[in-house]
């Protein structure tokens, strides 16, 4: 994917995920500070069960935008954070608590933050 095409996706998870009701969604482009991949989004459920059925609606969206998912697993977690691997996007569905402890916005200080309203 190039540039223009990853940003576009990128937008248009990050606008999915906030319809689906993924809380306080942060998009942080990491291209510049990651060798691993260059965005990723972050939001917030409010229960398992909330998780379970926002990453079944990602996987089912990523489908639907022709995007492959790494290292698929059966099996939603029951630790309170899910990680979606896309490759050149990341996408990470947190409890309240794990978002708070994890502070990934800190961690990755050195992204920039994308504006997702545009």
């Amino acid at each position: 994917m190039g540039d223009d095409e990853i940003g576009s996706k990128v937008r248009q998870l990050a606008a999915f995920v906030q319809d689906h009701k993924g809380g306080d969604v942060v998009c942080i482009d990491v291209s510049e500070v990651s060798s691993w991949t260059s965005y990723f989004i972050i939001a917030t459920v409010t229960s398992l069960g909330h998780m379970r059925g926002l990453v079944k609606e990602i996987q089912g969206e990523l489908v639907d935008l022709e995007m492959q998912v790494n290292h698929r697993h059966k099996k939603i977690s029951e630790n309170g954070w899910e990680l979606v691997d896309c490759g050149d996007i990341v996408i990470n569905v947190m409890t309240e608590e794990m978002r708070s402890f994890y502070e990934l916005e800190k961690l990755w200080y050195l992204g920039k933050v994308v504006d997702i309203s545009a």
